[in-house]
């Protein structure tokens, strides 16, 4: 009897083990962009040479691909005039690192509710709160508590860098053992859930658009008028006056939270894809804001800049394991763990995916300001 139980768990785990296999073979086309040049990073500033990489993207709408090539061709190539002010390329810098996970707890009264907030919010209850924390792992280390009240609910959320790691795992575990410490300060606190969308995870939140959640990233870009012309086919006051009237004035008349954007998700989800991140996670991923401004002595050049505060990503764990998305991150030069600068090939896919949709911002805006969109569709979706 024992060992027919035994036979129908293997067989119940080999029939689990082919699923998930062939569930993750399936194939999507993945092409390289064009060549990018991305220099600087302020979280690790040891690595301020320039990257000369190409990013692979996993598109089946052919021309998310072609829009990426015209805006990367634009300012990665330093191939025209020195008068082209291409400054060698993008400027990309880490502004902030931190995954986060918001549980929900109750307590018997809202009066409760805040004093135990009070408490979390105090100098010893967080450096206790931390203690547990930072004992589930060898990398995860609680940065801040940040504590919503409603009702007698309390919404906590946690913050930590997670190494290489997307570290959405690690920031759990670390989390339930907070809360264990927590009742014991609070024996009549019941957890309600370990998320309870506080944090906040595939779904858009204002929360991730202004403090931010995995890594917050800013790039930036000086396009001259020249290649303005000449590759982009308009001109740089028709950029701006796209930018401002379609990004930022059309957002807002939209309601629009993280998305003043032209379509950066497009570049984070095909990205996702080729480098085995999760492609749900491109929903808050993707906020940015693209600003664009006139710059050098005319002003007849074009400054670009995309800052995205929630790009989360990670080079170690679930799809990063699989032979084709390892074999993009190691063509992007940031495969598995940084050995000696623990968290920095993460960060450095964080800055090459940010560059990545400043190139898509500014090849759509430039076919958008020369009304050449639709003639586009129509070529490269057939």
């Amino acid at each position: 009897m024992i060992l027919l139980v035994l036979v129908r768990t293997m067989c119940e785990d080999l029939v689990f083990l082919c699923l998930f296999r062939f569930l993750c073979s399936v194939e999507s086309p993945c092409f390289p962009a064009y060549p990018l040049i991305v220099s600087s990073c302020l979280l690790f500033p040891h690595n301020y040479s320039l990257v000369y990489l190409t990013p692979p993207v996993s598109v089946f709408p052919c021309r998310v691909l072609v829009v990426c090539l015209s805006g990367l061709k634009s300012y990665l190539l330093p191939v025209v005039s020195l008068a082209t002010r291409l400054s060698g390329g993008a400027s990309s810098c880490i502004l902030a690192d931190g995954m986060t996970r918001g549980p929900v707890v109750r307590l018997p009264s809202a009066c409760k509710a805040a004093e135990v907030k009070a408490w979390l919010e105090s100098p010893n209850g967080f450096q206790d709160i931390s203690e547990a924390f930072d004992n589930s792992s060898r990398f995860a280390r609680l940065q801040k508590l940040l504590v919503g009240l409603a009702g007698r609910n309390l919404y906590i959320r946690f913050q930590c860098r997670t190494g290489d790691a997307m570290g959405m795992n690690m920031i759990s575990k670390g989390t339930e053992k907070a809360l264990s410490r927590l009742q014991q300060h609070f024996p009549e606190l019941q957890v309600v859930a370990v998320s309870g969308n506080y944090c906040t995870d595939k779904k858009p939140a204002a929360i991730n658009w202004i403090e931010g959640r995995g890594k917050s990233a800013v790039c930036e870009a000086t396009i001259s008028a020249k290649v303005v012309q000449e590759v982009l086919k308009t001109t740089t006051e028709a950029l701006i006056e796209v930018n401002i009237s379609k990004n930022l004035v059309g957002s807002a008349m939209a309601g629009s939270i993280g998305g003043f954007n032209a379509h950066a998700a497009n570049l984070v989800a095909a990205i996702y894809i080729a480098c085995g991140q999760d492609p749900a996670q491109s929903v808050s991923s993707s906020n940015c804001i693209t600003l664009m401004e006139p710059s050098g002595p005319t002003g007849k050049d074009l400054y670009i800049s995309c800052t995205m505060p929630s790009i989360e990503v990670g080079t170690v764990g679930g799809g990063t394991n699989l032979p084709p998305q390892q074999a993009c991150l190691k063509m992007l030069g940031v495969q598995g763990a940084s050995q000696q600068y623990p968290g920095e090939n993460a960060c450095q896919l964080a800055r090459i995916v940010c560059a990545t949709v400043l190139a898509g911002e500014l090849s759509l805006l430039s076919a958008l300001a020369a009304g050449h969109l639709v003639k586009s569709h129509m070529t490269h979706n057939r």
